[in-house]
């Protein structure tokens, strides 16, 4: 069943339409379904982030071949920014507002308040939530589960059901106070967030992964019955088991890396160069033994900018 759950008139006889698939049991009355599990699962918040919408064509591709195995309800949001997407653009198109800074919204507010509000309202009474996100065009992640700390004791056991490389536990900040995954926590929809690959591709190996964790993760809340396939056990990380290198000059970052992994102190990582003058500006070797899990990806790098992200047990 796909519905739309927000409908904003647009300039020139337009209209932005934001679209739910629902797959839920068939033969069911709406009693015996109110009492089923459901799962919502969101993708393209940001208009760049492409992998999430490849992973739901699997995931109902797959649903539609196993009907009989399903006991509960998904939602699937599979585009929140239509705007963004059909633009290439991450934020929202002519407002210049990301659109994972507006949450929870305001019914009677302006446009992005607005579609956030609805999507919000629509959500609750979710059991779990799925917030899946790329990275941007400039840093490529490992598949990882990222959770607030106030939610680790909840969430971390569904989190490691994801099939991810990785899980990182960060403390609460108030920047974060405006994302879908805080403002649903704090609305009693256990959320979690996946990052992983680069802004404007496709990374198939990342989203076959974690498709088989998705199907792992449904299984655990009673969603789905059907077979699954055993899931890696994730590096689980604090916030203070990560080193960060940031760009120490402006310049071209060529890096030495070609796959995000384990990594040695000293290992080569890469260098900041100055091409008119055929300089080196910053050789990049790693402090720690660890899993380098995010790395830059577009080469034109100003001082300051992030470089790598290495976890490392002390």
């Amino acid at each position: 069943m796909i519905e739309n759950i927000v409908s904003v008139e647009l300039p020139v006889h337009e209209n932005l339409v934001i679209k739910k698939k629902r797959i839920m049991p068939k033969g069911l009355d709406s009693k015996a379904l109110s009492k089923c599990p459901r799962i919502s699962i969101v993708t393209g918040i940001h208009g760049d982030e492409l992998d999430g919408q490849y992973i739901i064509y699997e995931l109902i591709r797959h649903m539609n071949m196993h009907e009989d195995d399903l006991k509960g309800i998904i939602d699937i949001y599979p585009c929140v920014n239509p705007l963004g997407l059909d633009s290439g653009y991450r934020g929202i198109p002519m407002f210049d507002l990301d659109m994972n800074r507006v949450f929870p919204g305001m019914s009677n507010g302006a446009f992005a308040e607005y579609v956030a509000a609805n999507l919000i309202n629509d959500i609750i009474g979710s059991d779990m939530c799925l917030d899946i996100h790329s990275s941007n065009k400039f840093i490529k992640e490992m598949l990882q589960v990222r959770l607030n700390d106030d939610n680790e004791e909840k969430l971390l056991p569904y989190a490691k059901t994801l099939n991810a490389d990785f899980v990182w536990v960060y403390s609460s900040l108030p920047v974060r106070e405006a994302t879908l995954s805080y403002s649903l926590n704090h609305l009693g929809v256990p959320t979690m967030v996946v990052e992983m690959g680069v802004g404007n591709r496709i990374s198939k190996s990342y989203c076959k992964q974690l498709f088989e964790g998705i199907l792992n993760l449904l299984k655990e809340v009673g969603v789905f019955k059907g077979n699954t396939l055993p899931v890696k056990e994730p590096i689980v990380s604090k916030e203070g088991e990560v080193t960060f290198i940031s760009a120490k000059d402006s310049g071209l970052f060529v890096p030495n890396i070609e796959n995000l992994g384990e990594i040695k102190a000293g290992d080569y990582i890469g260098d900041i160069i100055e091409p008119i003058e055929g300089r080196i500006l910053q050789h990049l070797e790693s402090p720690v033994d660890g899993i380098i899990f995010t790395i830059r990806e577009h080469p034109v790098v100003y001082k300051g900018a992030l470089l790598c992200r290495i976890y490392h047990k002390d």
